[in-house]
């Protein structure tokens, strides 16, 4: 098994990260890249590494040194619209660390890479002690995510039960001291 390395994101780690990314969204999301939804896949030195309560981290395939995985973390709460007024007020900027873009390879999945990125953004938002809670959302289409988010955290709107079904998307907290 490979011993892959997790660390935080540098200036020489950005292409394979944003690659990461950019191919996540057009394989798995079939959205292709969309600027309202993705703008800080471009620019993640800006969304991630300058701000001091933001992070990027990546794993790092042992053999070749390419990035693998990414996983986010910034202080920017769910935003209304697109998402329901009363999770964006749940969850308000500043106060909610919100989990983004932890996305894997395929042909690097199944090898516990996803949960050790979480762990250490978890570890990241502790460290801040500013933030209150932890939130995500994901998509329910792409395979394997949401059987993974209900393992590590608590749904708190599904949104394919709401009346007319919002945009089928799930939220979650995650708890800080897992």
């Amino acid at each position: 098994m490979r011993d892959y390395c997790i660390r935080t994101a540098n200036p020489g780690d950005l292409d394979g990260a944003r690659a990461v990314m950019l191919d996540t969204v057009h394989r798995d999301f079939g959205t292709g890249y969309v600027p309202r939804w993705h703008g800080d896949i471009l620019d993640p030195a800006a969304a991630y590494l300058v701000p001091a309560r933001h992070t990027l981290l990546v794993a790092v395939d042992p053999e070749d040194r390419a990035v693998v995985a990414t996983g986010a973390l910034d202080s920017r709460g769910p935003a209304h619209p697109p998402n329901p007024r009363h999770v964006a007020e749940r969850f308000p900027s500043g106060e909610t660390a919100q989990l983004r873009r932890i996305y894997v390879r395929p042909e690097h999945r199944r090898r516990g890479l996803a949960r050790r990125l979480v762990e250490e953004l978890l570890a990241f938002a502790v460290a801040d002690g500013g933030y209150r809670d932890v939130y995500l959302h994901t998509d329910p289409s792409v395979p394997g995510a949401e059987a993974f988010w209900r393992s590590l955290g608590r749904v708190v709107l599904d949104e394919r039960q709401e009346p007319g079904g919002g945009q089928g998307i799930v939220h979650f907290e995650i708890p800080m001291g897992r």
